[in-house]
């Protein structure tokens, strides 16, 4: 894969407006392990399956049903799924923190003109209960995307940045042909990041990213 230029103009912002920035969401904008952890243990309480739910959230990232089939017989996992989906808003929202500097990198975008919008793996409707009980508002909202696929909706939105914490967000970035802005937060070290071809790593989270933005915007 050849070398992506972080100065590169693309066509969202080629022409001097501020770019729109995606964000991912579970361990990016919110710490979600308290709330997955409760949720899977409901889980396990309801169904009688072993689920270590510790170990559970050392690995978030990828789509739910990846998880839940080191647990459950295949033919049990779209089952399983739907009423992990169920369960969620009454464990997992109000135990959910932001991550710090989650608030202030999405009003950073949004003050300097620019739109932010989340773009993640985790079921749209629950994505938005987590935002809105965190006060977190951004332009637009889309689930069920992961890794590569999230791509669709970065380039339905014209984000030429986007945020995250997993190597599937950088895969997701790069296929999106949008700069991929990583933050060691989630399960994914900075070598990791790096090594995955994450054009800029804050190694410092999301409380580095104000001014890594306007610096990113005075280059454009």
């Amino acid at each position: 894969m050849a070398p992506h230029d972080p100065h590169r103009h693309t066509p969202a912002d080629g022409d001097g407006r501020v770019p729109t920035v995606g964000f991912d969401l579970d361990m990016t904008l919110i710490d979600s392990r308290p709330g997955i952890r409760a949720t899977y243990e409901a889980l396990s309480a309801e169904t009688g399956v072993h689920i270590d739910a510790a170990l559970t959230v050392t690995r978030l990232g990828p789509p739910l049903e990846q998880e839940l089939a080191h647990w459950f017989p295949d033919d049990e996992i779209q089952r399983a799924g739907e009423r992990y989906r169920e369960l969620y808003p009454r464990h997992a929202i109000t135990s959910s923190p932001a991550m710090p500097g989650a608030h202030e990198a999405v009003a950073a975008v949004r003050e300097s003109g620019g739109r932010a919008v989340v773009v993640t793996a985790k079921h749209e409707p629950n994505a938005k209960l987590h935002l809105a009980h965190l006060g977190i508002e951004p332009d637009a909202v889309a689930g069920w995307l992961w890794a590569e696929a999230k791509a669709e909706a970065l380039r339905e939105f014209g984000a030429s940045v986007y945020v995250g914490d997993h190597t599937g967000d950088v895969r997701g970035a790069r296929t999106a042909a949008a700069l991929s802005v990583a933050v060691p937060t989630g399960p994914c070290g900075a070598e990791e990041l790096r090594a995955a071809g994450a054009d800029v790593v804050l190694t410092g989270g999301l409380a580095e990213f104000p001014r890594w933005f306007a610096d990113h915007c005075s280059r454009l």
